[in-house]
């Protein structure tokens, strides 16, 4: 090999003459220097007993006999089968990686290491053989380099190896002096190994050593301490000390739910695992050695298959090693103990069979603190039983007690709080009728989270109430999400709530409303919270029921005697119409309109002259629609001040203005269910006019000086005898309002317009005030039949009834009477002239003027139509001129 290791590193050349004498001198010198170099090797091995200390030796004295730059050492690792570069010498071989190995079978060294034969390579491009040593050769830049094998007479222990920045750097006679360097060499390596050996055994010794007297502390500790997490604070302080681990936890089986639980990580790195968190059996490392009893190391989580969610999460925290040993004791099964690394293959056996030690003196310290957490846990369960007992009891004593809703909520409120925590409470309750949904507070804690029957009917929370059929719990970031369609979850989170609980109010398959609940921390509401959230809202459920049934009772009584007494003020003081009375075809075509709309819940506005029976045509729209059976109610918005015109129609609470030491109930209410009869509604108050426009649109309002509203089903029928349209363009009435109230106009024909009715009302109004006054009126003569029939009557009905009532008066036989004086018009004799009447007082002439103007307003008084405004005075004046005078409606 030497021969043809010559001839390719030394190329031919004729030999000069007399140049052998030189050659032979060159080579005797080579030798004697290879000599003394192999003595001081042999002294530099005796004398260091450090590897690094002698590779710098030899680095520094070698190159003076064979030239080199580079020197490693190549180790064999029995237990991996691999090469490892134990040292380089030289600045260049700086580049290698520290600890760098290569398998046995892909290295120049694994080669020599296996046949023992030395290997040289020429140039870079002759390493091709194995591209990893290929690459390692160029980074450090070495030419050529020879490989010659470390063996002792004992053991082989891998191969030395020299590398030039030159081609063709090592020939036969270098590659046999190093080759009795190597010898030397593997001599000391052995030696220092040997040394390390005997260090190794007395450290396991050592270690084994403070590993029992770890296991006596631990068991120490296992007696002192009762809580879990101080033992394993102490556990993960001392045990690094001898297996190294950046976290230790205590994973226990749940047989209620079969899953593995994470009671407690102790470490001291940062980490978004959580104690608590739940993992199936298995998905879960801690479950396989729970089910087998048998250990688990895992040397690199970045090549594990298994456990696929934790093993992510793991490394998410950048735990690269895992073990787990069963914790178990002589009773029973309870988990596993783990512990792990940030740096991958970080364990060895040993490790491993001292924790098995430690997790048997755990278990026995688990087992204990969950004896004793299972006795607390019994105590607590039999004195919440007896609480939730007594809970039902008193909520069933406060539905027997109270009768009304406030004092029965209070009672239960009271209740709740000294078993379930909470920091507030409350009802929801759905108003079928009304369709409002109203809040009861029973308790809050400081603030209150809502107003004591304040209101509330978003669509989020009308959805949830009314298809509410299980109990639910809501977190802040679902609350938030409901909150973008609640004001009353909104409310909610203003005051800090952060976890809710809702439980439906059930009824004969019928939902009333809900209890709530809020904590003012996240996860606040239990199972068993919940379950007996649900039990109290079963008992609810029933005195809400009683509660309302009670509550409808009583204010349908008031409903009834408003109501009676407003009918006995209205047959006081309303005028007797009595039926529609003609034939004409004016009148048949208002009828047949009436017909029409009747049925509807339409808004109706009645047009006419004063005195044509728009009221009459009000009434018959009532009598004929589904509403009959309830309330007409009516209101001449004329005939109210305007200062007291809102309070007649939406009422008003207590104290809400001077005088008002009552509440009182408006007409708009109390017509609920029935019609609203509005007549002369042109003289509403324009700013009064928009108030009235949300009742229309709505059906909703507020009395004067309250804060709730009202929600009535209101028909509305309306009626003026002034030009709507014309006061929309002067805006005097809102455009607006004149819309939503001109849905079915009807207009009621003047009496002009019907002179073929004048002769059956003539009749009518001649009976009706004959019987009422006991006169046997039989005849009517026809020349007064034909006067009344061609007089224009610009009064209208109401004109023709005063003036056939006054006919009757002054009737003394069976013929009617009548006046035919006073009526102007053609075919009725002219009255006397003014200036041959005789004279009269000026009391008299001031009583029969206000007398008139009276009669023409039709005895209103107050209002923009009234006689006060006609006359020019105040409406106090004419009242005060009224009384002095004597005058009064008859």
């Amino acid at each position: 090999m030497g021969a043809g290791f010559d001839s390719l590193s030394k190329p031919h050349s004729p030999m000069p003459a007399g140049t052998s004498h030189v050659l032979e001198r060159e080579a005797v010198s080579r030798s004697r220097d290879q000599l003394r170099l192999l003595f001081e090797v042999s002294d530099a091995v005796a004398s260091h007993r450090d590897l690094t200390v002698l590779f710098r030796d030899l680095a520094r004295r070698l190159p003076s006999v064979v030239p080199f730059e580079v020197i490693a050492l190549f180790l064999h690792d029995p237990d991996k089968n691999v090469m490892r570069v134990h040292m380089l010498g030289t600045a260049e071989a700086d580049r290698i990686p520290p600890g760098l190995e290569v398998p046995v079978a892909e290295s120049f060294s694994g080669t020599v290491f296996t046949t023992q034969e030395p290997v040289v390579i020429r140039s870079p491009e002759d390493a091709g053989r194995f591209p990893q040593s290929q690459t390692l050769v160029r980074q450090i830049g070495v030419q050529s380099f020879c490989m010659l094998p470390l063996t002792t007479i004992v053991r082989r222990l891998g191969a030395i190896g020299f590398g030039s920045l030159r081609p063709f750097a090592f020939g036969d006679s270098e590659l046999e002096f190093l080759g009795q360097v190597a010898r030397q060499v593997a001599v000391a390596v052995d030696n220092v190994l040997h040394d390390e050996s005997n260090q190794s055994a007395k450290r396991e010794l050592s270690q084994e050593r403070d590993r029992l007297r770890l296991l006596l502390d631990v068991s120490e500790s296992i007696a002192s301490y009762r809580d879990l997490n101080e033992l394993f604070a102490v556990l993960n302080e001392r045990l690094p000390q001898l297996v190294p681990f950046d976290f230790i936890n205590l994973v226990l089986h749940d047989p209620v739910r079969n899953v593995m639980r994470l009671e407690i990580l102790a470490t001291g790195e940062p980490s978004t695992i959580l104690p608590g968190r739940e993992t199936p059996v298995e998905e879960s490392p801690s479950g396989l050695v729970w089910q087998t009893q048998l250990p688990l190391m895992i040397g690199d989580l970045a090549a594990e298959t298994r456990f696929a969610a934790l093993r992510t999460l793991l490394l998410e925290n950048g735990v690269r090693s895992y073990c787990a040993v069963p914790l178990t004791t002589a009773l029973r099964r309870l988990g596993a103990l783990g512990f792990g690394s940030l740096q991958p293959n970080a364990y060895r056996a040993s490790d491993l069979e001292f924790m098995e030690h430690v997790a048997k003196q755990v278990a026995v310290a688990v087992d204990n603190v969950l004896h004793d957490k299972s006795e607390r846990s019994a105590h607590e369960q039999l004195a919440r039983e007896r609480d939730r007992l007594q809970l039902l009891l008193d909520v069933n004593n406060a539905v027997v007690a109270h009768l009304g809703m406030e004092e029965m909520l209070v009672a239960i409120g009271a209740s709740l709080g000294r078993v379930i925590q909470h920091d507030g409470c409350g009802l929801v309750l759905y108003d079928q009728e009304t369709g409002q949904y109203r809040c009861h507070v029973l308790k809050s804690n400081g603030e209150q989270f809502t107003g004591e029957g304040c209101s509330d009917d978003t669509p989020c929370l009308a959805d949830s109430v009314l298809t509410l059929t299980e109990p639910a719990v809501f977190d802040e970031q679902e609350m938030r999400t409901l909150a973008d369609d609640s004001e009353f979850i909104r409310k909610l989170l203003e005051k800090g709530v952060k976890s809710f609980c809702r439980v439906p109010l059930r009824s004969h398959d019928r939902v009333l409303g809900s209890l709530n609940a809020g904590r003012l921390r996240d996860a606040a509401f239990t199972a068993e919270d919940v379950e007996l959230l649900g039990q109290v809202a079963q008992q609810i459920a029933i005195a809400v029921e009683n509660g309302l049934a009670y509550r409808q009772i009583a204010e349908l009584k008031e409903q009834l005697s408003k109501e009676k007494l407003y009918l006995e003020e209205e047959i006081r003081t309303t005028l007797n119409f009595g039926e529609i009375v003609g034939e004409s075809a004016p009148l048949k075509r208002a009828l047949q309109q009436v017909e029409i709309v009747a049925p509807t819940d339409s808004t109706v506005l009645i047009q006419g002259e004063t005195g044509t029976g728009k009221e009459l045509i009000a009434r018959a729209l009532h009598n004929l629609s589904g509403r009959k059976e309830r309330t007409f109610v009516k209101l001449n918005c004329a005939a109210i001040p305007t200062g007291l015109l809102e309070s007649e129609l939406f009422g008003h609470e207590k104290g809400a203005f001077t005088g008002a030491i009552a509440q009182k109930v408006g007409r708009v209410e109390l017509a609920h269910g029935g019609t609203l009869f509005l007549d002369e509604v042109g003289d509403i108050p324009l700013e009064l006019q928009s108030k009235f426009l949300r009742v229309l649109q709505e059906q909703e309002f507020e009395r004067l000086g309250g804060t709730r509203t009202i929600r009535v089903d209101v028909r509305l029928v309306a009626a003026t005898n002034r030009d709507l349209p014309a006061m929309v363009a002067s805006r005097e009435f809102r455009s607006d309002l004149y819309y939503r109230l001109n849905v079915f106009p009807i207009v009621s024909p003047p009496l002009r317009d019907r002179p073929e009715d004048v002769a059956r009302l003539v009749r009518h109004f001649a009976q009706k005030f004959a019987r009422r006054m006991n006169k046997p009126i039989l005849t009517i003569p026809s020349d007064t039949m034909r006067a009344l029939s061609d007089y224009h009557w610009p009064g209208n009905i109401r004109e023709l009834e005063n003036f056939i009532e006054r006919a009757v008066i002054l009737s003394r036989g069976s013929n009617l009477d009548a006046p035919l004086s006073e009526l102007k018009g053609p075919g009725v004799p002219e009255r006397v002239a003014d200036d041959m009447r005789p004279l009269t007082t000026l009391e008299d002439a001031e009583r029969e003027h206000i007398r008139r103007a009276l009669q023409e307003a039709n005895w209103l008084v107050g209002g923009p139509s009234g006689a006060a405004a006609k006359l020019g005075m105040k409406r106090t004046t004419l009242q005060s001129k009224m009384a002095k005078l004597g005058i009064a409606r008859p």
